[in-house]
């Protein structure tokens, strides 16, 4: 295939650029300049919330994809310029979204895509949501779209943690390995259930064909819901270093950081929607996916 990706040097859409030209893909990538491309990805330097830098990234260059993998699809007005520009130059559009679009006081366990409250506000998840709004309000719209909503996304190119007072923390691994309690807001006793980063590729790449998938939504996760506290347990047992948990009283929390209310809550989905649609299901276990990491982030440090 012929592939562009909006993104292309961060965690996941880095990940999917390099997965791509290992399947021999032809792979472009629309980024500030910023940061290194994987090997073997044509840049295009753009800042999309640049409009006409944007068209002009992506249309003067003469190209036709197969696909367009959006990472960076944050705001309804980048959904309204994935609709407007892009069906020049491919029929298929592949969009990241996000689990905190529901109300996490109103969430189901498992969830399914058919959340009965979203987030309504101007933060992350509220913008994400007026996001899904836009290609929700296009259901016929030439352009296929289809748009994942991930959980916790770990593995290579992502910082360890996935709760807080220990969030995409850039010193938790060494605070395990010095011995040191870890502060879980409520014991960490919520569900969360991370995707391995490379399943989430796979997931992409693979839904691209796949006619079910067309005009949808699915969440998607990884083979198994645990307690967050189980996280930072698994990653105490690879290094071997038993975590020990001082619980931060919950009540009141939300309160204090409403940055956390998509974290404080259950985020366990089901995915029989994605099984429906033909889509294989990721399969790397916890344990596996944060050896990984772990072994990724020491050898960043070297």
């Amino acid at each position: 295939m012929k592939i562009l990706i909006l993104g292309g040097s961060g965690g996941l859409s880095g990940t999917l650029a390099r997965m791509a030209v290992e399947q021999k893909h032809q792979v472009w990538a629309v980024t500030r300049g910023k940061r290194a491309l994987p090997l073997g990805v044509h840049p295009l330097t753009a800042d999309r919330n640049d409009p006409e830098e944007f068209c002009r990234a992506v249309l003067g260059c003469g190209m036709k994809w197969d696909v367009v993998f959006d990472c960076i699809c944050m705001t309804r007005e980048h959904a309204g310029q994935d609709l407007e520009v892009l069906p020049k130059v491919t029929g298929r559009l592949v969009v990241i979204s996000t689990d905190s679009v529901y109300d996490p006081e109103h969430k189901k366990v498992p969830q399914d895509e058919q959340g009965e409250a979203y987030v309504t506000d101007s933060s992350y998840a509220g913008k994400k949501r007026q996001m899904e709004e836009v290609f929700l309000a296009s259901p016929d719209h030439p352009l296929k779209w289809t748009l994942f909503r991930p959980g916790h996304i770990y593995g290579p190119g992502f910082l360890l943690g996935c709760y807080p007072e220990h969030s995409r923390q850039r010193e938790l691994l060494e605070w395990i390995r010095a011995d040191r309690p870890l502060r879980l807001v409520g014991g960490g006793r919520y569900l969360t259930q991370p995707v391995y980063v490379e399943d989430l590729a796979d997931c992409m790449l693979e839904c691209v064909y796949k006619e079910k998938t067309f005009h949808e939504i699915f969440c998607i996760g990884g083979p198994v819901a645990v307690e967050n506290r189980t996280y930072y347990e698994q990653i105490g047992e690879i290094t071997g270093h038993p975590v020990e948990i001082c619980e931060v009283p919950l009540e009141g929390y939300v309160q204090a950081h409403p940055e956390y209310a998509g974290h404080l809550c259950e985020r366990s989905y089901t995915l029989e929607k994605l099984r429906g649609a033909g889509v294989k299901l990721p399969a790397t276990s916890l344990e596996e996916g944060l050896r990984r990491q772990i072994l990724w982030l020491d050898s960043q440090r070297n």
